[in-house]
């Protein structure tokens, strides 16, 4: 079951391990808190504002989430024991523990743990007051020029002076307001290179990284002030086999062993900074984190699950899931900082061109950014992190730097010889390495043609392939053609592509690019001469290359086409490993003269024909990825009305239908007018048929429309109008043909597969363009959806009797009387509704206390541990998930609710008001009827929308308000108009008798239909006013 994963921080390094959390298919979604620009709602990854330095608000947090795993970043809150107090309540976490990050976060401490183990580092000595530090620095016979001291919120101050005098001058600057502490160290200026070395650990185990080699200063050349990092490039290619395995058991494990022999087991990422001088390596300081930008240009080398290796790690298990590195690759990151950094530097200008560069091929991690209006603005300091991984360490500098060139932000400050220390210590002339670039900046082709075995043998006369490469040649005349027109069409897979690969699950993408491309050759009269298809891909996988060719070769056999090649560009990160892009080119021939005229023959009363076909191709996958990604189900879950035997996912996957060669001798009769395939869009196809001025009506209730498009329809909340534009319905192709002929054609089509006659081809309409109407598109989408998805329909049609309970939840604030109402109401025989759930954002109300005598589970989930709204309902949101919950009732709940919440739940979440509508939006309910002097008030209950209006109205209980009411005997008889009408509403929305149609007005069953006498009540009591009879509805006025 996949987790949902919070990640602390919001630097670059927590956009990458977002990132990286986020491809694992373990993994549902990634909160950042509190996260950036480029964590805002990021496909899996989204902000979250929950105060993170208050522990107790952060585990309330995840338990309300369901948070399987806490991620933490800064190390402040690793030492301020975040794990520790996260572990203690159950939550799983990764990091040290408080003790063993302590260590890290203290220069002093970690100096003298490293002292106390024997592990090799710098000539140090710490003071507590300028004086002592001066003296000690002007003093010794070694260069102490590095100042380090330790500041509040885990600031860390670091100068690396040139001088005695300048490292005394920090000195003083720093210890004169005691801005970093109490306490500096002063210790050894090594010489040599720098290395950043890190590893996964468990507390025994350690799993080596490959090195880094970050750039501190700010400037080119190593000039200008020390910084956290400008830059870095993993791996260090300068580094030996053995000095890596040096590093690993004398340092690194070192490490691990001695702070469990101090009881301080350290569980997480343990990073060291290196130095390789002429004595040996040297430790200059360790982290208990991945380093930022270390961690950008370690995590996209990784090969395995990061979330698996977390696992492992936690569960002291990482010697059976060690971590594997991407070969022959490099990573370059270019950190873009704002102008004044490191000291106080500008915020709130706009970032532009990130989407550029996110085109080339580049990974961008955001730091100091957040979002404005819509823009990306800067917040200070190191605002992005551009990473490129390449074949080799020229080519990923390049286009790293390329990335930079396409940002844009008000006086950025960024390095642009990351990497060139690595370059000069390759012993290669520049020159050769750049001789080869324009190779590989974009990507590497690897070309390659099916053996003679396959389809390009046997397949028809004229095709063959030659030479061992991509060229191909086809003798026309050897394929008995005469005087052939040529014919060519190219598509690709692009959503459906990628669903494919979340599913694992290539066998049938091959044959939908086959049937894409020669379906539009048929509507030409072409008959398919040749393919060629070409694949691109984050990592070469050779038995899904095999699958798709294998599928493309069948389904070449199937069209009676030669298949000649297909060539394959292993495409650079940050592609994800599989596939990226795959697209076919086909070729047919007709003869001349035997074209398709098309347009220019249909006539009014033309009849249409359709062609059945069950799959979904085209741009309608976009659609269908949108309908995913609000969806409760996911690829692998039981189709819906499969009964389990198929996942959602086979089902999106069923490929197109491809038409020939069957159609090919009925399209060459001169008894077709016309042919299109509907592959993007039923409107879409049939409009390319139909000449300017001429009309088309459909009736969808002559076909069979599959069971997905009903599922589509009522889980995307789509209208009949969406569905028409951007999905075939069930309809592969679409042919025009004469009226007289449509039986006799009709006939011939159905001995081979399923068709039938759609629609006619009507008189000219008197606007601009054709015009095609689809009748009872609506209605056949609701008779096709699989039955469990009736109840959730919000559509203008007329709902199924419901056959089984309605699930319930009531959300209250402690101020609500209809809770026992609605409790009784849903007992009663005949209800329609269960209550499954109450929810209170107060603790200790007393409906808490009802629903738990009556059985009904409770949750808390209490506002103020929140930082925002929107955090606040999607916890209740995913609450009510989590029971399955189908309606809202709303008794006395005093939260506002976002407007995503309402656009999710609407015609789902009810109300009751103490008027009549229109509503009283301010003031006394209970007053105003007595101040206006009106003879009549009462109460209202209603579906609850953005925008309320007296048309959503399901339930009226009107009161005359008498001349010798008063206000409270007036508000207790609202009270009890209310406990009557809210059980009565939710009986007919539960029903199925009342709904809320697309308009925002409430619907009704027809007259004819049977009802009980609450719904006739309820009924008469909401609505007078009849929608036209074509419409199947009844309204509010």
């Amino acid at each position: 079951m996949a987790e949902r994963v919070l990640v602390v921080g919001s630097g670059g390094r927590e956009h990458a391990l977002a990132w990286k959390l986020a491809q694992s298919p373990h993994v549902k979604h990634v909160f950042v808190a509190p996260g950036n620009a480029g964590t805002a709602d990021n496909g899996k990854i989204s902000n979250s504002a929950v105060l993170v330095s208050n522990h107790t608000i952060v585990t309330q947090f995840c338990k309300d989430h369901n948070i399987g795993l806490v991620v933490v970043g800064p190390e402040a809150l690793l030492a301020a024991g975040i794990v520790d107090d996260l572990r203690a309540a159950g939550v799983r976490c990764f990091g040290p523990g408080a003790r063993a990050a302590q260590l890290a976060s203290s220069s002093s401490s970690s100096k003298a743990f490293l002292q106390r183990h024997g592990l090799p580092t710098a000539r140090w000595a710490a003071f507590s007051t300028p004086q002592e530090a001066c003296r000690f620095i002007s003093s010794t016979d070694f260069p102490a020029w590095v100042v380090r001291a330790r500041g509040p919120a885990a600031r860390r101050e670091v100068t690396i002076a040139a001088s005695k005098e300048e490292a005394c001058r920090a000195v003083q600057e720093i210890m004169q307001d005691r801005m970093f502490g109490e306490m500096v160290v002063i210790e050894e200026l090594l010489q040599g290179e720098e290395l950043s070395c890190s590893c996964f650990t468990d507390g025994v185990t350690v799993a080596f990284m490959p090195p880094a080699q970050p750039h501190k200063r700010l400037l080119d050349g190593e000039q200008g002030p020390s910084t956290a990092g400008m830059g870095a490039y993993c791996p260090v290619p300068q580094v030996p086999e053995a000095l890596l395995e040096q590093i690993k058991g004398g340092i690194l494990q070192h490490m691990v062993d001695s702070l469990r022999q101090e009881g301080a087991a350290y569980v997480g990422v343990l990073q060291t900074g290196l130095m390789l001088t002429k004595e040996g390596v040297k430790i200059l300081n360790f982290k208990c984190q991945f380093g930022d930008p270390q961690c950008q240009v370690i995590l996209p080398l990784l090969k395995n699950d990061f979330y698996e290796v977390i696992q492992a790690t936690i569960d002291g298990k990482l010697c059976s899931c060690m971590p594997a590195w991407l070969e022959n690759r490099t990573a370059v990151c270019v950190v873009m900082a704002s102008p004044g950094y490191p000291g106080d530097s500008d915020k709130g200008m706009e970032v532009t061109g990130l989407l550029q560069a996110e085109e080339l091929g580049l990974q961008v991690f955001h730091g100091g950014t957040a979002l404005k209006d819509g823009r990306v603005v800067t917040t200070g300091g190191r605002v992005l992190s551009i990473t490129a991984v390449r074949q080799d360490l020229l080519e990923a500098l390049g286009e790293a730097n390329r990335g930079v060139a396409t940002i844009h932000f008000q006086g950025a400050t960024f390095r642009r010889d990351i990497g060139h220390r690595g370059l000069r210590l390759l012993h290669q002339p520049l020159a050769l390495m750049y001789k080869d670039r324009h190779v590989g900046a974009g990507a590497r082709e690897v070309l390659s043609c099916l053996p003679q075995t396959s389809a390009v043998r046997g397949t028809r006369a004229g095709g063959r392939s030659e030479g061992g490469g991509f060229a191909a040649f086809f003798d026309l005349k050897a394929s008995g053609y005469d005087d052939p027109i040529l014919v060519s069409q190219t598509k690709g897979l692009g959503p459906k592509l990628q669903v494919a690969q979340v599913c694992k699950r290539h066998d049938t993408i091959g044959q939908d690019l086959v049937a894409l491309c020669v379906n539009e050759l048929l509507a030409q009269g072409a008959e398919p001469l040749f393919f060629l298809s070409h694949l691109s891909c984050g990592k070469l996988d050779a038995e899904v290359m095999e699958t798709i060719k294998e599928g493309i070769a069948e389904a070449c056999r199937s069209a009676g086409c030669a298949f000649l090649g297909e060539a394959v560009t292993e495409v650079a990160a940050p592609c994800a490993p599989g596939l990226c892009g795959l697209a076919g080119f086909a070729v047919g021939a007709v003869e001349r003269g035997l074209r398709l005229p098309g347009l220019q023959r249909a006539r009014e009363g033309d009849a249409l024909l359709g062609l059945g076909c069950p799959g979904i191709q085209g741009r309608g996958f976009g659609l269908v990825r949108s309908v995913l990604r609000t969806s409760s189900l996911r690829c692998s879950s039981p189709a819906p009305g499969t009964c389990g035997h198929s996942t959602l996912g086979d089902v999106l996957l069923t490929p197109g239908k491809m038409f020939s060669p069957a159609l090919l001798p009925l399209l060459r009769s001169g008894h077709v007018k016309g042919f299109a395939p509907t592959a993007e869009g039923l409107l879409g196809g049939i409009s390319r048929l139909l000449p300017e001025h001429v009309s088309a009506v459909l009736d969808a209730l002559s076909w069979k429309i599959p069971e997905i498009f009903g599922w589509l329809y009522k889980e995307g909340n789509l209208s009949a109008e969406e569905m028409a534009q951007s999905l075939p319905c069930g309809i592969g192709a679409v042919l025009v043909v004469q009226k007289e002929l449509a039986q006799h054609i009709l006939q011939d089509i159905q001995r081979q597969q399923e068709a039938w006659l759609i629609g006619k081809v009507v008189a000219p309409c008197h606007t601009a363009g054709s015009h095609i109407e689809v009748e009872n598109l609506a209605e056949a989408l609701q008779l096709s959806s699989p039955q469990q998805l009736l109840h959730s329909s919000t559509a203008d049609i007329q709902p199924q009797p419901r056959r089984r309970k309605v699930k319930v939840a009531v959300l209250v604030s402690g101020a609500g009387t209809a809770l026992p109402a609605l409790i009784g109401g849903a007992r009663e025989p005949g209800s329609c509704a269960q209550l499954v759930l109450v929810i209170s954002n107060r603790p200790g109300v007393p409906e808490l206390r009802r629903a738990a005598r009556a059985g009904i589970p409770t949750r808390v989930i209490d506002h103020k541990l929140y930082g925002s709204r929107s955090e606040f309902d999607s916890t209740i949101d995913r609450v009510l998930e989590e029971f399955s919950v189908e309606l809202i009732c709303l008794s006395g709940f005093m939260r506002v609710l976002s407007s995503p919440f309402l656009r999710k739940w609407k015609g789902k979440i009810l109300n009751a008001s103490p008027s009549l509508f229109p509503l009283t939006k301010d003031g006394n309910a209970q007053q105003e009827p007595l101040e206006s002097g009106f003879k009549v008030t009462g109460c209202t209950v209603h579906f609850v929308l953005e925008e309320p209006g007296a048309g959503a109205a399901i339930r009226r209980e009107p009161l005359p308000a008498g001349p010798g009411d008063t206000e409270a005997a007036l508000g207790e008889r609202l009270q009890e108009a209310e406990l009557r009408a809210f059980p009565l509403a939710l009986q007919l929305v539960a029903s199925g008798a009342a709904w809320l149609g697309a308009h925002g007005r409430t619907c009704w069953r027809r007259q004819s239909q049977s009802l009980s006498p609450e719904e006739e009540q309820g009924r008469g009591a909401a609505s007078t006013e009849e929608a036209p009879e074509r419409e199947g509805l009844r309204a509010d006025p």
